[in-house]
């Protein structure tokens, strides 16, 4: 029988599998032995033991499609990252870090702003310029309100979505408007519907029906650019890719060089200065931990 791994705590994990349930199950030792461990995400093989207990063993874990280490994920068919628009301000500089860890994980993004009722279209339309010529589709919602709501839930359908945001953006309410549906499907949701403000320390995997599943990761408020350099860094920004033939030198960092295509974008307005300041930003960051 498989299933999916919906959440694993103290050795043992929670697989849900299409119209029949959740069932608990424990990793066979052989997974210790080639040292690998079964992810909240992971497609599984289980043998059940007792079905009226809904218990059983994970028998094999089905190739990953892609894995993320913080949070510990596997399997994410597209990320939803959840900002506030207003109240507190967006940190765009750590938005385009998410975008960033998600670009090198060929994951694609949707970019979700709440509190859209306390800006005007004026800073609507600013903020989505940053990410549009990204090739990021970007949302602006009200949880509070119910605006564009259903247009979101719609694009996680038949997928695996992976939601994350910093704190106090309104990532919470959003799942408590989207888990009544998945209370009813598993039953299994009240206790993380009355969590309080910090209290998620795993990923926990929901399913909202017809194969889709939603990640609540834990908030996150720094990435690190370990897996990255200062000389390939560049290649995470989509929108400097079309503009890189036109650089005089080969391994242009678009900086300080002369005639360089990225930076005459820049200055026509093509490339967002707010992204570009974020790139170059970082740039500097792993150029100063290069030195040391």
């Amino acid at each position: 029988m498989q299933g999916k791994i919906i959440k694993g705590i103290g050795g043992f994990y929670y697989i849900h599998v299409e119209h029949r349930g959740i069932y608990e199950c424990k990793a066979k030792g052989v997974f210790r032995n080639r040292k690998v461990k079964p992810l909240v995400g992971d497609n599984v093989e289980i043998d059940v033991i007792s079905e009226a207990d809904k218990k059983g063993n994970i028998r094999d874990i089905l190739p990953r499609k892609n894995e993320l280490i913080r949070p510990a994920v596997a399997n994410i068919d597209q990320a939803l990252v959840f900002f506030a628009a207003a109240q507190p301000e967006p940190n765009l500089g750590l938005l385009d870090r998410f975008l960033l860890q998600m670009e090198y994980r060929h994951i694609p993004v949707i970019i979700g702003f709440n509190k859209c009722d306390l800006i005007d279209t004026s800073k609507e339309h600013i903020l989505e310029n940053v990410y549009k010529v990204s090739g990021y589709p970007v949302f602006f919602v009200s949880v509070r309100e119910a605006v564009n709501l259903d247009s979101l839930k719609r694009l996680l359908a038949g997928k695996t979505t992976a939601l994350a945001g910093p704190s106090g953006v309104g990532k919470s309410s959003l799942m408590n408007w989207l888990l009544p549906e998945a209370e009813m499907a598993t039953g299994t949701v009240s206790e993380k519907i009355k969590r309080g403000r910090h209290t998620t320390r795993h990923s926990e995997l929901f399913y909202l029906g017809e194969e889709t599943y939603l990640f609540d990761t834990p908030g996150f408020s720094s990435l690190y650019l370990n897996d990255f350099t200062d000389e390939t860094l560049k290649l995470y920004f989509p929108e400097f890719l079309p503009y890189e033939a036109e650089c005089r030198f080969a391994g242009c960092n678009h900086l300080n060089e002369p005639d360089c295509g990225v930076k005459r974008a820049l200055s026509e307005g093509k490339i967002s200065r707010i992204r570009y300041d974020s790139y170059a930003q970082m740039y500097r960051e792993l150029k100063e931990q290069r030195r040391y």
